[in-house]
């Protein structure tokens, strides 16, 4: 019996983000995901209140002696030797955390909730993350779409007014530069490999609900994830629970340094399912500093529409060549199935497209290719989207 070829597989094995069908309409379209941005919570009008009956008040006394009776002797029980802390500069970066074993999140909490801010915009309310001086913030980008100022939550209670200064759609990350110097800088896990299965504490706003923090792990990295614009990112999964408001906050490792930016959740009814995901923070930077500039993010630019791959076979199916791009050049066709870029596997449309995005123009890339059921490897150079 003859072994199938990988880049075939049964029905029922696709790996996730690799439903067939998902043609898109441009060499930057991808399939499309199951995805919710996390952004533009929008808060209910409050509920009219009852006048208590006297039971309920009543009962609400006796509740009260009871917890304070309780609280008091649960404090008598659990009384803690106070830890040594020591003192940084207001606005420098906090650094790694010292981690109480048994407490890592208490003390990332403490650390971190003074540089994740909430933000107030026209669309509703979501998160960010203070990270440069100057009180420069990152966020994600549908979180402002549409608005070049918004109002800053301080975790201090303050509002300072904040614009903003750019946004990149293809990453989802946007740039607010708010109206104070005095904000607390949060430590970046810039160039730090990512391991499933590590913390993951995710930060935020979740429904308005200011400073909010809950954890988990990293389930997985390297997940391909479709932003609202179309564009596609490698983005970082996890089950700690974030929810709509969470867009922008911070998800931070156990030391205390922010491995990335909130985004999306995959859910059917909007709410959290146990699968989220972050912006990893090595892009969201890089994006950030152009941003700063006024400038456009680079990006790699391939020159082929894609689709995803038909029936059993896994890949990016390529549905046109743009003339003159380096596809056209090294010889890629109409009805080829792109399933390997420089060694790793491609299993979609929107695989490609965040790899080739995340590749540095002037770059010669191996793509393996199949055409007419053949596997052959071609040199590409990737080069940079058209001016138009």
């Amino acid at each position: 019996m003859s072994q199938r070829p990988y880049w075939e597989v049964d029905q029922e094995s696709r790996p996730y983000g690799s439903q067939p069908g998902g043609g898109v309409g441009g060499p930057y379209g991808g399939s499309t995901q199951t995805t919710e941005p996390l952004g533009h919570y929008s808060p209910p009008p409050p509920p009219r209140r009852k006048r208590p009956s006297v039971s309920t008040i009543v009962a609400g006394i006796l509740a009260a002696l009871l917890l304070v009776t309780g609280g008091f002797l649960a404090s008598e029980l659990t009384q803690e030797e106070p830890t040594e802390t020591t003192t940084t500069a207001q606005n420098a970066p906090a650094g790694p955390v010292p981690v109480r074993v048994n407490e890592p999140v208490a003390e990332v909490a403490k650390a971190l909730l003074p540089s994740v801010v909430q933000l107030e915009t026209d669309g509703g309310l979501g998160s960010g993350v203070v990270y440069k001086d100057g009180g420069l913030i990152l966020t994600a980008a549908h979180v402002v779409e549409g608005n070049t100022d918004v109002v800053v939550r301080l975790s201090d209670g303050r509002r300072v007014d904040g614009s903003v200064l750019g946004t990149d759609p293809h990453t989802d990350i946007a740039v607010i530069d708010a109206e104070a110097d005095d904000l607390e800088v949060a430590t970046l896990a810039i160039d730090v490999p990512l391991e499933v299965g590590q913390t993951a504490i995710a930060i935020g706003s979740p429904f308005g609900l200011d400073s909010t923090v809950t954890a988990g792990i990293v389930s997985a990295v390297g997940r391909t994830l479709q932003t609202q614009s179309g564009g596609a990112v490698s983005a970082v999964q996890t089950d700690a629970p974030i929810n709509p408001g969470n867009s922008g906050g911070a998800l931070v490792d156990r030391t205390g340094r922010v491995i990335g930016i909130n985004d999306a959740i995959l859910s059917g009814g909007g709410d959290n399912a146990g699968i989220g995901f972050a912006i990893p923070i090595d892009t969201a930077f890089q994006v950030a500093e152009a941003l700063e500039e006024g400038e456009t993010p680079t990006i790699g630019f391939l020159g082929v529409t894609p689709a995803d791959g038909t029936g059993s076979r896994l890949g990016a199916l390529v549905t046109s060549v743009v003339e003159g791009s380096g596809a056209a050049e090294a010889g890629i066709q109409e009805g080829d199935l792109i399933v390997r870029y420089q060694s790793e596997p491609i299993e979609s449309a929107a695989d490609l497209i965040a790899t080739i995005r995340a590749t540095q123009p002037g770059t010669t890339a191996t793509i393996e290719i199949v055409r007419d059921g053949q596997a052959q490897e071609l040199a590409v150079e990737i080069g940079e989207p058209p001016s138009d």
